[in-house]
């Protein structure tokens, strides 16, 4: 219990344990045990007890030095962090993570791009301007080339001299005839009946006939009277040979012919005017023999 007639509160606020402003204390740092002189107004002591802790801006000595204290520990935190921060600039220190990984990744996308850039030892060596190429003189064989090659011209058909005393229109005719039975494989001694019969019957002129007008409108050699027969062989449309723009053709007429001569058995072994008879059914059947050597040498002439 103090001497002023107040008791101590240690729970109070100006409890001994903070009471860093009373001046007056019974413990002194001397070790003086000698109590303390009373105090002459203890209202006074009262007002300044309670009015510091009514005003907690009333500075303290305590209070002061732990905000030096920690003003101190500021200024050295500041200080660290701005020597860390120009120590970055300097590029004396690492680079930061998120700057590496910046790094990796564009490098990654330099790899991936598809205007990746080529290392100047590998860059190709620039190809000079295109200049128009002096032409060339072709050295291909023109009858070899494809692209050159002209188109040869049809062989015109061989012209054969003519033999047996005929003449050229003559030899042609026969020749028709033989050609025409070439193609339809009749053998050589058919191929001779055919010339003989035509030498006796037109004398291998391709006539037209007077009796038909008709006959006179397609290429013909000669003009006849004998009834409606026409062409090479004196074929009668009458009688079922073909029709007239047919029978004016020698191919067509040699056909004719020689498809009846091939239907009559034993044709081949027969005696040559016997054979053309069969065929033509003539008023004089003895007169196709007179043709048969004349004939062979024209057909032999023509196959050479």
């Amino acid at each position: 219990m103090r001497d002023d007639g107040t008791f101590d509160d240690h729970h109070g606020l100006g409890g001994s344990a903070d009471r860093s402003d009373d001046t007056n204390s019974t413990v002194r740092s001397t070790g003086s045990l000698e109590p303390a002189a009373p105090r002459r107004f203890p209202f006074g002591f009262l007002r300044t007890r309670f009015g510091d802790a009514a005003n907690p801006l009333t500075p303290r000595p305590g209070r002061t030095r732990l905000a030096v204290a920690t003003g101190a520990v500021c200024c050295l935190g500041l200080l660290g962090v701005s020597q860390v921060g120009a120590d970055a600039v300097d590029g004396s220190a690492t680079p930061a993570p998120s700057e590496e990984v910046a790094q990796r990744a564009a490098a990654d996308a330099a790899s991936r791009g598809l205007t990746r850039e080529t290392p100047a030892s590998a860059a190709p060596t620039p190809t000079p301007a295109a200049s128009t190429p002096t032409p060339v003189a072709s050295t291909a064989d023109p009858d070899t080339t494809p692209a050159t090659k002209k188109p040869k011209p049809k062989p015109k058909p061989k012209r054969i001299v003519p033999v047996a005393g005929l003449d050229q229109d003559q030899m042609d005719n026969a020749k028709a005839i033989v050609q025409a039975g070439r193609d339809m494989g009749v053998p050589r001694r058919g191929l001779i009946i055919a010339v003989a019969t035509a030498m006796q019957e037109s004398n291998l002129y391709n006539y037209a006939s007077g009796v038909l007008p008709e006959s006179q409108n397609y290429p013909h050699q000669a003009i006849g009277w004998d009834h409606d027969s026409v062409g090479l062989f004196q074929q009668r449309p009458s009688s079922g040979w073909g029709a007239v723009r047919d029978l004016m053709q020698p191919a067509y007429a040699t056909r004719q012919f020689l498809t009846a001569l091939v239907q009559i058995p034993g044709w081949q072994d027969m005696a040559l005017t016997d054979a053309a008879q069969a065929v033509q059914v003539s008023a004089f059947p003895w007169a196709y023999a007179q043709h048969e050597w004349r004939a062979t040498e024209v057909v032999d002439a023509i196959l050479s």
